[in-house]
């Protein structure tokens, strides 16, 4: 039996690196030329291999990968991942706030709800075109979204041309939610919490590195995490396990780590989004460490006591580097949903400018994230279907929504029932400490990580 292991095998990573260049301007048509001509395979649509296993092609396809990291992308000036490059390209860097209000238990236990609930309600439809997601919703009289999706009543035609997502659809249709299954959008805060209890903020991204193997199963890594988890057992060093064969680095992967690096300093975007940093090179670049540092930065302004969600973002931006992609496509995003007053034209209008990159890749799920949470104006509700109903990287986008808007609303009680009742207070997860555990005690470990006693372990 050949046992075949997705988005690290090399046959299966030039077609994506192939990919990568033509969006960061390099040129390699040169390379691209021997790969098909030697019949390799263009990167897979949706999946993180090709359809039919080349491993005859694997000491080729080696070569390939390491002549592709030798040539240079015309964007790298604009777009650093050294931490004094990116704080030097940013001329509104964030000072601490003044007037930041420590953060309650409350807020977190609302927020870390919020975070599960948003990733619950894009389980099912994880990987869906746009076009099927809103098939699925319509059928059952849920479009606009706002409520779980269902397979109640649902034609069977419609079923078999747009499936659940085969991992979650036992665990996550409105029918069979029975608290929050295992998710790596949860995974990774939950080993956040552990790395901040067992080295505190100084930590160093060596520690991380450690952390994932000790802690966490390969299995349950994916896309940028999985190669940057092979580099380290072929003795690798962080941040070349950023580098090293690894098309996957400005995904998305890293912004999904950042929530705890945020609600950890309230009032502190700067020192929120600098810890990010040094979680994010582990095992991304540019783009993709901007989404974790963004992200942390966006719930850090909203920890600290910032009401409102459109201030929050704009915190955020501050520790971006203005001429990215990354800053272009929240930019992009907002203007969108300040244009128009439905979300499905907003929708369409991202889709038409972004349409063409990878789905779990960061730019066009910071251009969505950016506009759903600016047309729903901090609307828990409307935020997270917003997100969701959008496509694309339905669960991790629903759950930065949710995690943002959770934290705003302030307390758990003020979240709708609807999405705080199926969770029945129980997080499932394989990461050690954590199985089972309920939102108020994780909302209680996060609570002690903000006192000045913790910060010094």
């Amino acid at each position: 039996m050949t046992v075949r292991v997705t988005w690290v095998q090399p046959e299966d990573l030039v077609g994506h690196e192939l990919r990568q260049a033509v969006e960061d301007g390099r040129d390699a048509q040169a390379v691209a030329r021997r790969w098909y001509e030697a019949g390799g395979a263009p990167a897979p649509e949706r999946a993180g291999a090709s359809t039919s296993p080349a491993p005859e092609l694997r000491a080729l396809a080696e070569r390939l990968l390491d002549e592709l990291a030798l040539l240079d992308s015309p964007l790298a000036r604009d777009e650093p991942t050294e931490l004094a490059a990116i704080r030097a390209a940013c001329p509104n860097w964030p000072a601490p706030r003044p007037d930041a209000q420590p953060v309650s238990r409350d807020r977190l236990h609302a927020a870390w709800l919020g975070r599960a609930a948003g990733c619950l309600l894009g389980k099912p439809v994880e990987k869906l075109p746009l076009d099927g997601i809103r098939a699925l919703a319509r059928a059952t009289g849920n479009w606009p979204l706002t409520t779980w999706f269902t397979a109640r009543n649902l034609p069977a035609p419609l079923a078999a041309t747009y499936p659940w997502n085969r991992r979650s659809a036992p665990n996550s249709l409105a029918e069979n939610i029975d608290g929050m299954p295992e998710d790596d959008d949860l995974n990774y805060p939950l080993l956040t919490v552990l790395l901040l209890q067992r080295h505190g903020p100084s930590f160093t991204t060596g520690d991380l590195a450690r952390l994932w193997l000790d802690e966490l199963p390969a299995g349950r890594t994916f896309t940028a995490e999985r190669v940057a988890y092979r580099n380290l057992l072929d003795g690798i060093e962080p941040p070349h396990t950023a580098r090293h064969r690894n098309p996957f680095r400005e995904w998305i992967g890293a912004q999904i780590r950042a929530d705890v690096h945020g609600w950890t300093h309230p009032g502190d975007p700067s020192a929120a989004a600098e810890q990010a940093h040094r979680d994010a090179v582990l095992s991304h670049t540019a783009n993709g460490v901007y989404g974790a540092m963004f992200t942390a930065a966006v719930l850090a302004e909203a920890a600290g006591g910032e009401s409102d969600v459109h201030g929050c973002l704009a915190a955020g931006m501050r520790v971006v580097p203005p001429r990215s992609r990354f800053a272009h496509a929240v930019r992009f995003g907002v203007a969108a949903a300040r244009d128009s007053a439905g979300f499905d034209a907003v929708a369409d209008r991202l889709h038409a400018e972004y349409g063409g990159y990878h789905w779990v890749h960061v730019l066009p799920n910071a251009a969505l994230l950016a506009a759903a949470l600016t047309h729903a104006d901090g609307d828990f509700s409307l935020s997270i279907c917003r997100a969701v109903s959008g496509g694309w990287d339905t669960d991790s986008n629903g759950a930065t929504a949710g995690s943002l808007t959770g934290l705003l609303a302030g307390a758990p009680s003020l979240l709708p029932e609807r999405w705080t009742t199926p969770l029945k207070n129980r997080l499932a997860s394989s990461v050690t400490g954590f199985g089972s555990i309920g939102f108020d005690e994780l909302a209680e470990q996060t609570h002690r990580l903000t006192q000045k006693e913790a910060l010094c372990p």
